[in-house]
């Protein structure tokens, strides 16, 4: 693998550094820092020439300043002479807007798309989009992970079964939902709601499944403010469900979704670890499962030619 180099900017350190410890390598060395001006600067520190370079940076908050730090550092890669790059977002901000739902509005999802591959990306490994149209807003390979298997195992191992319920938490979410729930030998419901305005706001309308005297597990690509789950698990205790867990792929966990987290009767929420969690945002009832495994072994295969799918077979 000595051809294999691993880069990573601000956003998400701790992760890189365990991509690279299951990898067996050591994470290649940068600079990446912003001047006085806010203008950002980057320095490769290692010779890149003729190497296949992965870039590891979740589109986080401060979405707007790590989403120019990744580009500025495909850059850097390109006019650096790598053989490949490829971008590895774990978690691609802007997702949720993928397509016009209102007059006069941008799809982001597809501007990002294209800002990445102009930069000079040659493929982009990501987990878990949150729509699958996404892929198709690119030219360049795109390799999408998902942690359900990650997440299914972690509920098989508690012992639910008997008496579980997957509870998609909305419509858009109930194939992955429908996968997780085969996978848990548990049955399917579904939460209908619809989003009010542009306020991350949303109104639950009515459960289609059977939850009453069931433990209810809801599923989502990711937790924002978490009102969608305090809504969610409104409705599930109106209609009888025993206990409520939560579990996503991503924990945005943006404005007052911690403190809706802490009060609500949600009695675990599991997520991965895409996207950095400060220390003053993990409560006790938050389980934190490592995405790193997935991601230096989805690495490990397309730096030497093996199939990804394989992966999930």
């Amino acid at each position: 693998m000595d051809e294999l180099k691993v880069f990573t900017g601000n956003t998400h350190p701790t992760l890189a550094q365990a991509v690279t410890e299951y990898l067996g390598i050591p994470l290649g060395r940068c600079e990446v820092f912003e001047f006085s001006n806010e203008n950002t600067f980057v320095r490769i520190l290692d010779n890149v020439r003729q190497r296949d370079v992965f870039v590891i940076q979740p589109i986080s908050p401060p979405v707007n300043k790590i989403l120019y730090e990744l580009l500025i550092m495909i850059d850097a890669f390109k006019r650096a002479s790598a053989e490949r790059i490829t971008a590895v977002v774990p978690y691609y901000g802007y997702g949720r807007t993928d397509k016009k739902d209102q007059p006069r509005v941008p799809i982001t999802a597809r501007l990002v798309a294209d800002l990445l591959t102009v930069a000079g990306a040659n493929r982009l490994l990501t987990v878990d989009l949150h729509a699958a149209q996404i892929q198709g807003f690119f030219n360049i390979p795109v390799d999408e992970l998902t942690a359900l298997n990650l997440l299914g195992n972690y509920f098989k191992e508690k012992g639910l079964n008997n008496s579980l319920v997957v509870v998609a938490t909305d419509i858009g979410i109930s194939k992955r939902a429908r996968d997780l729930a085969a996978k848990l030998n548990a049955p399917l419901a579904i939460m209908e709601k619809r989003r009010l305005g542009n306020a991350d706001r949303t109104e639950t309308l009515n459960v289609i499944g059977e939850v009453e005297g069931k433990v209810a597990l809801t599923v989502d690509d990711e937790i924002d403010t978490a009102g969608s789950l305090i809504s969610v698990a409104a409705a599930l205790g109106k209609r009888g469900a025993k206990a409520i867990y939560a579990c996503c792929t991503h924990p945005v966990f943006s404005g007052p979704a911690i403190k809706r987290i802490a009060e609500s009767p949600v009695k675990e929420v599991v997520v991965t670890d895409t996207i950095p969690i400060p220390d003053e945002k993990k409560l006790e009832k938050i389980t934190v499962l490592p995405i790193a495994p997935l991601l230096g072994e989805a690495i490990h295969r397309i730096h030497t030619g093996l199939s990804i799918g394989a992966m999930f077979e």
